[in-house]
């Protein structure tokens, strides 16, 4: 193990977790006994779509692999079925066996798009939690208190206000931290939200006479928007299955504040390369320059170096230059009664827009344009023929096929 390596690549971007010097006494523990360090992550098969802001923690074990790290991913199937309530107010919906059952296998798909699958075990919780007895169960929760779990913010906040808790939720952090019992695990790597879910982890592994594990917690980012967290449902997303001049696109909406902390939690670039790169626009170098690096930096990741030059170029062509790429997407014509239902369907298709009003939004405010033609309103659509290119406001271009 290069320590000093492992250390500098583990907390980048980091924003808390374990101390660094009991981190270094760890790593050194772990060269000393001649293996790779154990990382765990646990996944909830709740939201199988994963975007960037998903793909955080799944990055830094990455990272950690390609140093001769080891991963074992646990597909929650157990844990799935009660809901993490971490940061809900209210108790959440069990998932179905078949529910979790599906999720898992989109999971599964997804995250070696990032992960190095032959330093990379998935497990599924029920192996071990739904073997356990009720005297197991028990043991277990003898580990800890009501107490302790009552410290958690979004427990104590729902007692304070007299809101239900169930039972069953409190049993979700202990069979989380019984999980890193069992794989003897060195480090566990989280989102904040994460904290006390993985410290009790760090607890129980105490109480079962293991050496605790590292706790590291990556923070939340931001989406395109620059001020929420990246969602799905806010529109605000970086998927890692889109297309990659989608990607380049959405990338480079990215606000310039932000420039450096995609960097470090959504590429594979070194700490000392991301210094050099703060330094460059400290010293005045144009955002949008550095932002198009950035984009391709993410691009190659999910779709490799040749597909990220195509996007490159696409981007040039669409939007600086704003002439019709060669690869715009072909949106094939929407069958409807009504030519301006039909027109605003077909966009709908290509998965970009929220809604049918963003769109007619869009047109009232001539954004939209039709052969180069503003179109203001639908009901003065011009006839769209075959191969007619439709561009919706600075960049995007659609080729209709009838």
């Amino acid at each position: 193990m290069n320590l000093e390596e492992t250390l500098a690549m583990l907390l980048k971007g980091a924003a808390d977790g374990t101390p660094v010097a009991d981190i270094r006494e760890k790593l050194k523990k772990i060269a000393a006994e001649g293996r790779p360090m154990r990382m765990k992550l646990g996944l909830d098969p709740s939201a199988p779509d994963i975007h960037l802001g998903h793909a955080v923690v799944l990055r830094k074990i990455k990272q950690m692999q390609d140093l001769g790290h080891e991963a074992t991913i646990i597909i929650g199937d157990f844990t799935g079925m009660i809901g993490d309530p971490s940061g809900k107010s209210k108790t959440r919906k069990q998932l179905t066996r078949a529910e979790v059952d599906a999720n898992a296998e989109t999971y599964k798909t997804q995250i070696f798009k990032i992960l190095d699958p032959k330093k990379t075990n998935v497990r599924f919780n029920s192996e071990w939690l739904g073997a356990m007895t009720f005297r197991d169960v028990i043991e277990l929760c003898a580990k800890t208190t009501v107490a302790r779990i009552l410290e958690r913010d979004d427990f104590k906040s729902r007692y304070e206000k007299q809101q239900p808790i169930a039972l069953h939720e409190f049993f979700y952090p202990m069979m989380q931290a019984y999980d890193s019992v069992v794989l003897k695990s060195d480090l566990e790597i989280g989102g904040l939200d994460q904290t006390f879910n993985i410290l009790m982890g760090r607890n129980v592994q105490k109480d079962y006479g293991l050496d605790p594990q590292i706790a590291l917690f990556m923070p939340l980012l931001e989406g395109t928007d620059g001020v929420e967290k990246m969602s799905k449902s806010l529109g605000n997303y970086i998927g890692v299955n889109e297309p990659a001049h989608v990607i380049y696109e959405k990338v480079m909406k990215v606000p310039d504040n932000l420039i450096i902390k995609y960097y470090d939690l959504a590429t594979d670039k070194h700490p000392n390369d991301i210094k050099k790169i703060r330094e460059k626009l400290d010293a005045g170098a144009n955002p949008r320059d550095v932002k198009m690096d950035l984009a391709h930096e993410i691009v190659a990741l999910y779709h490799g170096a040749a597909e990220a030059d195509k996007a490159a170029e696409y981007f040039a062509t669409a939007f600086q230059k704003q002439e019709i790429p060669d690869e715009a997407p072909v949106l094939h014509y929407a069958a409807a009664d009504e030519a301006g239902l039909a027109f605003i369907d077909t966009l709908m298709s290509s998965g970009k827009y929220k809604s049918k009003s963003e769109l007619r939004r869009l047109v009232a405010g001539g954004a939209v344009k039709v052969n180069g033609e503003k179109l203001t309103d639908l009901d003065a659509l011009p006839n769209i023929a075959d191969n007619a290119v439709v561009q919706v406001g600075k960049g995007a271009f659609y080729r209709i096929k009838r």
